[in-house]
């Protein structure tokens, strides 16, 4: 019997999170999406917030474990641990990072994590000149610091047990084609 998925995904801004997201959830017979946001809180306070809201997840996880049902996530606690990495929060969170990967690879799902990227860093430009009211602005900036330490977070994840997938969205079409492939999606004509 095959387990559940547990699919994250996880990017910097303007990388399409939200649209494969969303793809996915719709792709996948009986797959439920969750959208977490993290804790807006970006000081020492926040850390202990933010710890007992992930640790939370993890128990959450854990007993779903016997239901039916592949779990979609944009946005965890990686998120987390980048945006303290990159100093956008008052507290370093590596310490508790690595205590909330050790319990996700001892969860008893076929765990997924997406790192979202982009191979041209100019297209940030053009997708981030929506209006998005949002925890951390948007910035070409910002989002090519995020990349590289999304992209080195996933080397760092390598021996784990967690599939670790680097997806460029420059183009959202071969992207999709690329998730179809890995999740065996098949479309009807």
């Amino acid at each position: 019997m095959n387990k559940n998925k547990l699919i994250i995904i996880e990017g910097p801004q303007g990388t399409g999170k939200t649209g494969l997201s969303n793809y996915l959830r719709d792709k996948l017979p009986g797959a439920n999406l969750y959208r977490l946001s993290g804790q807006k809180d970006k000081t020492i306070a926040g850390k202990k917030w933010s710890t007992k809201m992930y640790n939370a997840l993890m128990d959450y996880l854990k007993e779903m474990e016997e239901i039916p049902m592949d779990l979609i996530f944009d946005r965890t606690f990686f998120t987390e641990e980048v945006y303290a990495r990159l100093g956008y929060k008052e507290y370093d969170f590596h310490d508790i990072y690595l205590k909330l990967v050790e319990k996700l690879c001892q969860l008893d799902f076929d765990v997924y994590l997406i790192v979202l990227y982009l191979e041209n860093p100019n297209i940030y430009e053009n997708r981030l000149k929506r209006d998005h009211h949002n925890y951390q602005s948007f910035s070409i900036r910002n989002s090519r610091a995020q990349q590289k330490v999304y992209l080195d977070m996933k080397e760092e994840l390598q021996n784990k047990n967690i599939e670790v997938i680097s997806l460029a969205t420059d183009d959202f079409k071969d992207a999709y084609e690329k998730i179809d492939t890995l999740f065996e999606i098949h479309h009807d004509n």
